[in-house]
């Protein structure tokens, strides 16, 4: 049962990522087929993003499902090599905390992926899976820029800038405190929205939010829709959605309206 339960999820996963154009992430067999039979081995595939030196980059993951999906992370590397910190030059195995300890169950492999080209953004060279990447990031960020661009070329397939833009690496004026600048700004953007994103799974308790969010499209805020949940007793399910009986869709909206 429960493997069956993983896979119906897993297969509504797979369609949410392979029908959403906009955020540039998809989803494969092995092989490189989007007819997916086998859902414990598969492929996240991404570009790099701009303003990064792996803009342009094609860039594969290689996904494994275990028996514990959702409750435990999927096991994540990459298959292209990346001049990354967080990521090893070597093997692809990856530091990210989405992948580990901030794992919940509430996240899907699109949240991943998503989490993974964003720190292709944010690096996190204080917390390295590659030592060597992270010590040029902190002390030559100029050499690490052209270092990472060039693997981007050589590996992932980006083209190669114009002469001026600005992205391969090379020294210029003021570039140096420009790129710390830079690269400051998209740390503490990112350890924003790690704050957002804790916030919010505070704010659920361990509810799905789509079983919430129900809720809250009447006009409710969160918090009181949680509470609601608690006052009835509605099972957390370890935040996987599921369908409420009306018994208990009467008494929530009844208690949503002060009426018990």
């Amino acid at each position: 049962m429960a493997g069956a339960n993983r896979n119906r999820r897993l297969q509504k996963e797979i369609a949410d990522i392979l029908k959403d154009t906009h955020s540039g992430i998809t989803i494969s067999s092995p092989s490189g087929s989007t007819d997916i039979t086998d859902f414990t081995h598969l492929k996240g595939h991404f570009r790099g993003p701009p303003d990064t030196p792996y803009e342009g980059g094609s860039y594969e993951v290689d996904i494994r499902i275990t028996a514990e999906y959702p409750f435990k992370p999927p096991e994540m590397r990459f298959l292209t090599k990346i001049w990354h910190p967080n990521v090893s030059s070597q093997t692809g195995a990856i530091c990210l905390d989405t992948l580990g300890t901030a794992w919940s169950p509430v996240l899907t492999l699109k949240s991943a992926l998503i989490s993974l080209q964003s720190l292709l953004s944010s690096p996190e060279p204080k917390d390295p899976q590659d030592a060597e990447v992270a010590s040029m990031l902190l002390t030559r960020p100029e050499e690490f820029a052209h270092v990472a661009r060039e693997w981007a070329q050589r590996y992932a397939g980006a083209a190669r800038p114009a002469p001026g833009s600005g992205k391969t690496g090379g020294s210029s004026s003021g570039g140096g405190d420009e790129a710390s600048l830079q690269q400051k700004r998209k740390v503490e953007d990112k350890e924003k929205r790690k704050a957002e994103d804790r916030r919010r799974r505070e704010a659920y308790k361990g509810y799905s939010p789509a079983m919430v969010e129900k809720f809250t499209s009447m006009g409710f805020q969160v918090e009181q829709v949680v509470a609601a949940f608690e006052y009835i007793g509605i099972d957390k399910a370890g935040g996987e959605e599921y369908e409420l009986e009306e018994e208990y869709i009467g008494d929530i909206t009844a208690r949503l309206f002060g009426e018990m």
